[in-house]
């Protein structure tokens, strides 16, 4: 449903000045206007179907449609993006007239040259987006953390944020999820918020439960919430992924007494604990590492003195030019950071918010070789 909402600027705007602007570049051949309009009015009614009866089809056509109009409405924005440019082009041209004159004079056939170009442009970016989210990238980051009284010299922890397992993130992914972290062998994995996407069933029904519970990992595997484990089926959701994982909601937990990971609820639940409170009783002489999906907490952290942050939520905009506008909401969007002593990892994310589809950024699985010095 929330894919239909988000795409619907599409449906209305772009879908008008694509077609606009696309007929005028074709032959005035009548097969040809046919031809183009009918896929505008079959990509109309496959959106409309789903959005107006989600709840009634089954999921074995309602994915399919998702996909599609997810594809559509990528493969819109970008040639959007592209005739844009081309208005700027044309723009100029009128003033200064600088193309060659070989285009200038043969502007009908130039414009006709630009469809078949513009779609074919559009395929190998889509093929390139898909693939970003299809093969994620294992990065390692090597981080210092004062060892304070820890008795351990090192950590290797695989982090994983916003899986979104659902309709379009399934089971082919999460068994390539737990090949790359085993392949690791980490101390233990940690999942940053955003396990689940809109609804449970689907995880459910593809049994991703069985697949994550091999995760290798002596140390454990832990999870946190993130603001889409609090759309629907809450409680569901909760069985779901304490089934799998060990869940830290608002809680602490110390798997070998060497140090702490302290984990918070979403910030979606108003009534989440502050930090202060979850440290207090605390050993802070230990490294402290704390969970928190949405990264917006950094100055809470640097007062409480934690040691380590680690986030998701933001997916690096996931679709250029997103990631250029992330740099102005967040204090960091992604990667590495670090300021007053505190040091953050925020991913990009393993998986996908709605389309699955990345431009500008890869669908990542991060490896933290922590020393403790």
């Amino acid at each position: 449903m929330k894919v239909f909402l988000q795409s619907i600027v599409a449906q209305i705007l772009l879908n008008a000045y694509i077609y606009w602007r696309g007929r005028q570049a074709l032959p005035e051949s009548r097969a040809w206007r046919i031809l183009y309009t009918c896929v505008f009015v079959v990509e109309l009614l496959l959106f409309f179907s789903g959005y107006l009866f989600h709840k009634d089809l089954p999921d074995a056509w309602f994915i399919p449609i998702m996909n599609i109009c997810n594809t559509w409405y990528i493969g819109s924005l970008y040639i959007t993006l592209g005739l844009l440019l081309l208005e700027a082009v044309r723009w100029s041209q009128k003033r200064w007239k600088w193309l060659p004159r070989v285009i200038a004079w043969n502007w009908k056939e130039t414009k006709l040259a630009l469809f078949f170009l513009f779609i074919a442009a559009d395929v190998l970016l889509l093929v390139k987006a898909h693939d970003n989210v299809e093969n994620p990238a294992v990065r390692h980051i090597h981080i210092d953390l004062p060892r304070g009284s820890s008795t351990r010299d090192s950590l290797r922890i695989v982090m994983v944020s916003d899986t979104h397992f659902g309709e379009v993130i399934g089971k082919r992914e999460a068994q390539h999820l737990v090949e790359l972290s085993n392949a690791q062998h980490p101390d233990m994995v940690l999942f940053v918020g955003d396990l689940l996407d809109y609804e449970s069933r689907f995880a459910e029904n593809a049994h991703i439960e069985e697949d994550l519970r091999r995760l290798q990992a002596p140390l454990g595997v832990y999870s946190v919430y993130g603001n889409h484990e609090y759309r629907a089926n809450f409680h569901a959701k909760e069985r779901w992924i304490r089934s799998c994982t060990t869940l830290l909601k608002d809680s602490v937990a110390s798997p070998d007494g060497s140090f702490y990971l302290i984990g918070r609820d979403d910030m979606v639940n108003k009534k989440r604990r502050s930090l202060h409170e979850l440290l207090a009783g605390l050993d802070t002489t230990k490294p402290l590492i704390v969970l928190d999906h949405q990264p917006w907490s950094f100055a809470e952290m640097r007062m409480n003195r934690v040691d380590l942050g680690l986030h998701g939520h933001t997916h690096n905009g996931q679709l250029w030019p997103y990631p250029l506008v992330m740099r102005f909401i967040y204090e960091c969007p992604y990667g590495y950071y670090a300021r007053g002593g505190v040091q953050h990892y925020v991913s990009c994310g393993y998986g996908c918010a709605g389309p699955a589809y990345r431009v500008g950024t890869r669908s990542e699985l991060i490896v933290l070789h922590v020393r403790f010095v």
